[in-house]
Formats: C-alpha cells, sequence, structure tokens
C-alpha cells in the first residue's frame, strides 16, 4: 500500500507539520501541555536511553553527538524522553567514573574505539558530564527533553526481580530516589530546553501499594518543583506503567498547579496480549475499552496524558505487533496524543550481558546510519503534528479521515466528483463532516462520500439521501466504515494496491482469526487546523 518511494517523496512534507523551537518553561492546560503563551505544543518524543550499564547514552560510539541530536529533529521529533539511573547521582563513585573507565570495567572495548573515534572530547569526562553535554547538544537542535529516571542500579529495565520495581525493593530506597530526583531537577535548573522530569518508569512488582505511591509521590512531586519549578512533573501508573485506575477519584494532593501530568505504556506484549491468535477486531476493540478504563479517562479528568512508551518491531515480520500498532496508531491519533516512541536506538552497548545487539524496535538501523524501516516512520511522522489545537473557533472544527496501516488520510485526488479518493498526506486532507446520519461530506459543500458497488472506487457525489451514502462505524474496532453500495451490495471502505479509496466485502466480521483487516480501518479523527 505504501511504498519506499511514496515515502521518500512525502517525508519532506510530513517533516514540515513538526515544529521543534517552542516558548518554554511548558505548563499544563487541562488535557494539553502549553507554552508561555498558552498555545499548545504536542510532544512528539523518541526515547534515548542512558540508563545501562556504561551510564552513558547510546550511540556514541556509532555516530558524533551532533549528528544524533540533528537526526533526531530532521526525523520531526519535538522531544527526547532521555533515560538515567538514580545511582548515577546518588553514589559519586559510579557518577565519577569516566567514559573510558566505565566502558573498560564493562569489557566494551570496541565501543571505547568508536567513542575514541567519533566524540573523542567525551572520554575522560565523568559519565555524569556527558549526559550533561547530550542535553546540551539536543538543546543546540532546538530539541526538548523529558528527564525519566528509568532505573535505580544501572542496567536494563524491567523485570519483576530486579529489585527496581517499587518503593523498598532492593535498589529502590524513597530517600535515595529522591535525593537523585531532586539533584537532577538542580543540575538543570535554568536549562530551558529540559521541560519535564518523568519521576519513575514502570512502578510494578508484589510491593505495590497506592498508598505508598501516593505518599513517596507526593513528597517528590513537591521537592522537585521546589527545586526546579519550570520543568512538568510526569508520574506513571502501576503495573509496569499500565494502570491508572487509582486516580480515578482521587487526586493528588499538592502545592502546586498547571505542572502535573500522568504517563502510561502500551506495546503488542502488553498483559500477553494475542494479537495473533486472536480476532483483530475483537482484540483491538477489547484493548481500547481496556485504555478507557485504565489511562485515557485521565483526559476527562484535565490532565494531560503521555504515551511515554509504544512501539513495535521494525523489521515487519511480527504479526503480533503489526495488528496491534494498526489498532494503536488509530487510538493515538483519536485523542491526539503527547507521545515517546520507543525508540531511537539502533544498537546498544551492553544488554543483559550481550554487546552490540541490535534494537529492532529503533527508529534507527544497527549503525545508526539511517531509518530502519522507511515505511513505518512515515506513520509515526503522521501523529507527529497536532490535530487539535484548543482555543479556536468553532467553524474551525472538522473530520479527517485517518488510515492507521498507512498513517495517510483520504484526500480528492482532482476536483473533479469523477476522479476517484485516494490516501495522500493527512496535512493535505479536506475538512470532512459526519452528522447524525452518518453521512460523511466535504464540509460546507454539497458533495458527500458514496458507495459505488462491490469492489469500485468509493466517489463524491451530490445526492446524498439514499444508503449509499450513509457509513457506520462496525465491528468492535469501530474502524470499519460500512455502507450499501448502490447495487444493494454490503462494503466496507478500503484501500487498494495503489492507495485508491475502493469498496470491498467488510474484513474478520465473525470470529475468524487467520484475516487481516487493517487495510478496512479507519479513524474519523477530530482537527481544528487546517
Amino acid at each position: 500500500l505504501f511504498t519506499l518511494l511514496t515515502f521518500l517523496l512525502l517525508f519532506p512534507i510530513f517533516m514540515s507539520c513538526a515544529k521543534p523551537a517552542m516558548s518554554v518553561p511548558l505548563s499544563t492546560d487541562s488535557r494539553f501541555f502549553v507554552d508561555q503563551h498558552g498555545h499548545r505544543v504536542k510532544l512528539a518524543c523518541v526515547n534515548w536511553a542512558s540508563h545501562l550499564e556504561t551510564m552513558v547514552a547510546e550511540g556514541l560510539s556509532k555516530q558524533p553527538m551532533d549528528t544524533i541530536s540533528a537526526k533526531i529533529a530532521s526525523m520531526g521529533f519535538n522531544c527526547v524522553r532521555f533515560t538515567y539511573a538514580t545511582f548515577m547521582l546518588t553514589n559519586t563513585t559510579l557518577g565519577n567514573l569516566t567514559v573510558e573507565q566505565s566502558f573498560l570495567n564493562n569489557n566494551l572495548n570496541e565501543s571505547l574505539a568508536g567513542i575514541k573515534a567519533l566524540n573523542p572530547s567525551i572520554l575522560h569526562l565523568p559519565v555524569i558530564e556527558v549526559f550533561k553535554r547530550v542535553v546540551a547538544s539536543m538543546g543546540r537542535h532546538n530539541v526538548m527533553v523529558i528527564l525519566d529516571n528509568h532505573i535505580s542500579k544501572p542496567g536494563w529495565c524491567c523485570s519483576l526481580t530486579d529489585g527496581n520495581g517499587f518503593f523498598g525493593d532492593e535498589f529502590f530506597d524513597p530517600d535515595v530516589w529522591q535525593e537523585g530526583l531532586v539533584r537532577m531537577a538542580t543540575m538543570f535548573k535554568g536549562v530551558p530546553n529540559v521541560v519535564g522530569m518523568s519521576l519513575r518508569n514502570e512502578p510494578r512488582g508484589d510491593r505495590q501499594d497506592v498508598e505508598l505511591w501516593f505518599k513517596y509521590f507526593e513528597r517528590a512531586a513537591e521537592a522537585v518543583h521546589k527545586a526546579n519549578p519550570d520543568v512538568l512533573i510526569l508520574l506513571s501508573g502501576l503495573d509496569y506503567a499500565i494502570d491508572l485506575t487509582f486516580l480515578r477519584n482521587r487526586s493528588l494532593n499538592l502545592s502546586f498547579d498547571r505542572k502535573l501530568g500522568f504517563e502510561f505504556h502500551r506495546y503488542g506484549f502488553t498483559k500477553q496480549n494475542d494479537w495473533k491468535g486472536s480476532n483483530p477486531n475483537q482484540m483491538c476493540g477489547q484493548v481500547v475499552n481496556e485504555l478507557k478504563n485504565t489511562s485515557l479517562f485521565m483526559l476527562d479528568k484535565g490532565y494531560p496524558l503521555f504515551v511515554s512508551e509504544f512501539g513495535a518491531d521494525l523489521r515487519g515480520n511480527n504479526e503480533n505487533d503489526n495488528r496491534f500498532l494498526n489498532c494503536f496508531l488509530g487510538v493515538m491519533a483519536e485523542y491526539d496524543m503527547d507521545f515517546a516512541l520507543w525508540t531511537l536506538f539502533g544498537s546498544y552497548y551492553l544488554r543483559q550481558g550481550n554487546y552490540g545487539i541490535d534494537e529492532v524496535y529503533a527508529v534507527l538501523n544497527w549503525n545508526w546510519c539511517g531509518l530502519r524501516n522507511a515505511t513505518y516512520s512515515a506513520r509515526y511522522s503522521s501523529i507527529q503534528p497536532r490535530f487539535q489545537v484548543p482555543g479556536l473557533p468553532e467553524a474551525y472544527k472538522h473530520k479527517i479521515i485517518y488510515h492507521p496501516q498507512t498513517g495517510l488520510c483520504v484526500l480528492r485526488n482532482s476536483l473533479s466528483m469523477d476522479d476517484p479518493l485516494v490516501l495522500g498526506p493527512c496535512n493535505e486532507s479536506e475538512a470532512w463532516s459526519y452528522n447524525t446520519q452518518n453521512i460523511l461530506s466535504l464540509k460546507e459543500s454539497y458533495m458527500c462520500l458514496q458507495a459505488k458497488a462491490l469492489g469500485e472506487p468509493a466517489r463524491l457525489g451530490e445526492v446524498c439521501k439514499d444508503p449509499s451514502s450513509k457509513w457506520k462505524m462496525i465491528s468492535d474496532s469501530k474502524m470499519h466504515l460500512w455502507s450499501e453500495g448502490r447495487d444493494g451490495s454490503s462494503v466496507c471502505l478500503d484501500v487498494d494496491s495503489s492507495n485508491t479509496i475502493v469498496t470491498n466485502d467488510c474484513k474478520c466480521l465473525a470470529d475468524e482469526t487467520d484475516c487481516d483487516p487493517a487495510s478496512q480501518w479507519f479513524k474519523l479523527v477530530d482537527r481544528n487546523k487546517f
């Protein structure tokens, strides 16, 4: 449906939508993050790890630091969730290790040689100083930073037995944790591109306790805000950051406001979901309903919600992840979510005892030189721009017809009603309206979307009263647009191999598991800007 050549032609259009330069510091206005002037800032971030054994940002053996920062900005990301380990700040022996010492201690001679060649100026610096230099490098490229306390003891995260899961675990002393947070907040006070701090990644484990969560997160939030009043404070829920239900009827007791947001994570493997072995429509509907119950309700409570981790295997052959992503990108577009994609880094110095291993979820390839999968990168690019901008006139509101499988939207190929509709960049989409009679029409026009017959292109028409002009959202996924063709056939909106909008038999409406409805999944997304 979407070729590499198509992506290369459209990539500059996708990138033109991102606006990384912001008026900071940021604050909150109901569910949105806003700048100093009250204008919405959508966090379109990518994760960059610095929390593993070396405590050095991944990739500095592959590319110069500024090259990586420039690459982040060129891919349309306006911020980075930059991870770190508490002990880098609270254990002076660790924090004062030079890069060379840290890499030699971990037998990383090959990676050390790469750093000597590509980033020689950091070789004899303490790892904590290098952390600051990476943040400064991102600042030079107008990339904002969310400082993420990923773990206490440097290493891979996360498991139920790593001693880092919840307060009272072997490496998770709440006083030491708070000390590290305050030191980090103080270190970056007055650094304009550091716009937020995520206080802890993925609380989890047998010690999880709601009362302790409130006790220690309230205390730490106050301490961080006192040390650095400019930064946003982001809090994760329980059970690997998927459960915020305990906040449905209870709020934190804090002395400050307009700085608090919440975060959640989601992957194809979350809760051991079997996307491959389930009916895709049913599984998507189940997961969306679960998200509404466990996290999305926070938007209705008036808090920003930051999807600080989600992603998929970008090799493209993981059916579980592919099905998940087709569903979840629809959620991301529908709710216009702030996010941090997992992940940037194409390889690791050291992960779980393995040297130089590939990261198949990364947007960059193993040597950090190029995109791992251009088609997937185009899809992520489609959710980087803002769809919703608060404060604009009501007349600006309209719909776009978003196609998660490609990251494109339905648009006119020409002004002629005889020409078929096609998929194209969402920033070129016409404004659509969808009324209570289930009619999809071009806003402020007499033209509506119509189904002709099975296997034929859907087209615009001017007589919009017959059944072929009515489109219902059906199936558990609520992403099939169903209509009745003029020949009496029952059809769903679909996309053919040339990206033309057609109508075909509806897919996967029964209980079958060996079908793929992704080409027929569309989201009617609210937008109020052109």
